[in-house]
């Protein structure tokens, strides 16, 4: 790894970040952006090639837990500490919808992903997902060119009775499944250490794979099928799907609180406190 690019924000902490997707171009193209949300609710966008900052927006009052751009990258979608969810555009800098459906557990994860027009029987070529530290997640249906936005489903996942507050618990997360449209995996503290797969279609669980331990982070390979799972014990687990064989690895001296798989599938990146490793998948 080489750094090539240094930006920094005077007496800011970024809490999350996100590249901008754009057509398969090649390195130096101009069109390479990434936002970031930092802990005084803004969110600012920054040019890569030209080393600066674009655009300075102030969507929440509190601190940014997630990020991401919409599939075309058209909106920002940003979750904030509070749990609110605002979609603004990068073009105009204006913040054009707040969603309250979490408000009151901080975001742990905003996703999007392409979805046929008609699919699920509602308009719009978008479908994502917002997670909550309360163990809740929403999948959206949005055509942000028409300003529609509809609650597809609304999930909530069951957990024993845990510590005060939700600071000491493992983090709620969900992803789309990449090899099964129309499906998201979703792990948690929960009743059983498992990764959960539910099918937006059947409206229920399809598939359970039991985890040795609550888990910290979650990437499922866009380009086959494979699932990252890191824990605080310091365990990475690579499991392929549907079978569930499973391989650990070792090398961390924290907890794992990211797993990435590159588009490519064949790197993955893992962090943890005061590591960073890149991991190359092999064979098949």
């Amino acid at each position: 790894l080489l750094l090539t690019v240094l930006l920094l924000v005077a007496l800011q902490s970024c809490q999350c970040l996100a590249w901008k997707p754009c057509p398969v171009v090649g390195w130096g193209a101009e069109s390479q952006q990434v936002v970031a949300g930092y802990s005084d609710g803004t969110i600012r966008v920054f040019s890569v090639s030209r080393t600066e900052m674009e655009l300075k927006m102030h969507p929440h009052t509190v601190a940014l837990t997630a990020i991401t751009y919409s599939t075309d990258g058209e909106m920002i979608l940003s979750g904030g500490k509070d749990g609110l969810v605002a979609v603004s555009s990068p073009h105009t800098g204006m913040t054009i919808r707040i969603l309250a459906e979490h408000k009151g557990s901080p975001i742990t994860v905003l996703q999007c992903t392409r979805k046929e027009y008609r699919d699920f029987g509602v308009e719009g070529g978008e479908l994502w997902l917002a997670t909550s530290s309360d163990r809740r997640v929403s999948i959206w249906a949005s055509d942000w060119l028409k300003d529609k936005c509809e609650l597809l489903d609304w999930l909530s996942f069951p957990a024993p009775a845990g510590p005060e507050g939700l600071g000491g618990l493992p983090p709620s997360l969900a992803a789309f499944c990449p090899w099964e449209p129309g499906t998201l995996v979703y792990v948690g503290f929960g009743m059983q250490k498992e990764a959960l797969f539910y099918s937006l279609r059947k409206k229920q669980v399809v598939k359970k794979i039991s985890l040795p331990y609550f888990a910290t982070s979650l990437s499922l390979s866009p380009a086959a099928r494979f699932m990252a799972v890191g824990f605080s014990e310091r365990l990475l687990r690579l499991l392929r799907c549907p079978t569930s064989d499973a391989q650990d690895y070792t090398g961390h001296d924290d907890a794992i609180h990211l797993c990435c798989f590159a588009p490519s599938g064949r790197c993955l990146l893992t962090a943890s406190h005061s590591a960073v490793l890149l991991w190359e998948l092999t064979g098949s």
